[in-house]
């Protein structure tokens, strides 16, 4: 699930495509960065579903080799156990998962060779031997073969991986993201009624979290100059032109955060923004930034411009 710090990362990356973008619609701006937080989602339903592809292709290659010219006895009465995989068939008759295939019109059908070829690799697995042998077929041993494909097989993919690359801009940020939904909903499914068992959702509180991005993102932008006059007032030997535009950047929004979100601990704030300045600017941007947070926050107590609440008042 998306947590407050990939969240914090959405908005920054689209803070930066907004600057670079020289637009003006902090709307349109807003619209974008909800769309690529979606796209996770899209991501975590597209990978469920080629999970679920993978064990029809069951189905297809029992005919192929049914089809060759010199079948074997094999050939002709294939195990198909992993057609009926009791997790696989749960999921594609839960409701939500069936709901937003369709929204996000999921079909690995429309590239047959990526699904034949995690199948073919598979089958030459001790696992995958393995777990035909086995007659157990109850949905906890079911999740076994799943979680190999998964893990195994469709991670370890190149193909694979460079698809969804292809398909999601942010797919080096977002992947770990989905590759946690996928395991938790995996573990999760446990009950044999497909209407009882939940997907993964997006975050533990959307409503909320929604919220909190949309909020911090334009805030940020509305109050630009305003944020930008109290980085110079403490920024006064350098110059500007020296200074990292990610920096900076990253300094507006935990001066935004610090003063518009009041049940966020300030040390909370420049905590998380020091750690995204780790990934996402120079070598020596966190020792900068939290040397002018620091006297930006000193700065803002005196004039009376933080006030926290609640979980916010905490040191």
């Amino acid at each position: 699930m998306l947590n407050r710090r990939h969240l914090r990362i959405k908005a920054l990356q689209s803070i930066y495509a907004f600057h670079l973008s020289e637009s003006q619609d902090i709307l349109s701006g807003q619209k974008t960065m909800m769309n690529s937080i979606d796209s996770v989602y899209e991501m975590y339903i597209r990978m469920l579903a080629l999970i679920v592809d993978v064990t029809e292709y069951t189905a297809v290659d029992a005919i192929e080799r049914g089809n060759k010219h010199l079948p074997t006895a094999e050939d002709l009465n294939p195990n198909k156990k992993l057609l009926n995989n009791a997790f696989a068939q749960i999921l594609k008759q839960n409701p939500d998962y069936i709901a937003y295939v369709n929204k996000y019109q999921v079909n690995w059908h429309a590239d047959p060779e990526i699904v034949k070829s995690i199948f073919n690799s598979l089958k030459e697995t001790k696992e995958y031997q393995a777990y035909l042998q086995d007659t157990a077929e109850d949905l906890e041993s079911s999740k076994e073969i799943i979680k190999f494909i998964f893990r195994k097989k469709i991670l370890k993919d190149p193909i694979v991986l460079q698809s969804f690359e292809d398909k999601f801009i942010n797919w080096p940020v977002d992947a770990e993201v989905m590759k946690g939904m996928v395991a938790k909903t995996i573990k999760n499914f446990t009950n044999t009624d497909p209407f009882q068992n939940k997907l993964t959702p997006l975050c533990v509180d959307w409503d909320e979290d929604s919220r909190f991005v949309k909020d911090l993102f334009q805030y940020t932008l509305k109050n630009e100059e305003k944020y930008q006059g109290y980085i110079a007032d403490r920024t006064k030997n350098w110059e500007s032109e020296r200074i990292a535009v990610m920096d900076t950047i990253l300094m507006k929004m935990a001066i935004c955060e610090m003063m518009n979100f009041p049940s966020i601990p300030v040390k909370v704030t420049i905590n998380e923004y020091l750690e995204l300045s780790k990934d996402y600017s120079t070598p020596k941007s966190n020792t900068f930034i939290n040397g002018i947070l620091d006297k930006i926050l000193n700065d803002l107590m005196k004039n009376n411009s933080i006030k926290k609440i609640g979980r916010g008042l905490i040191d």
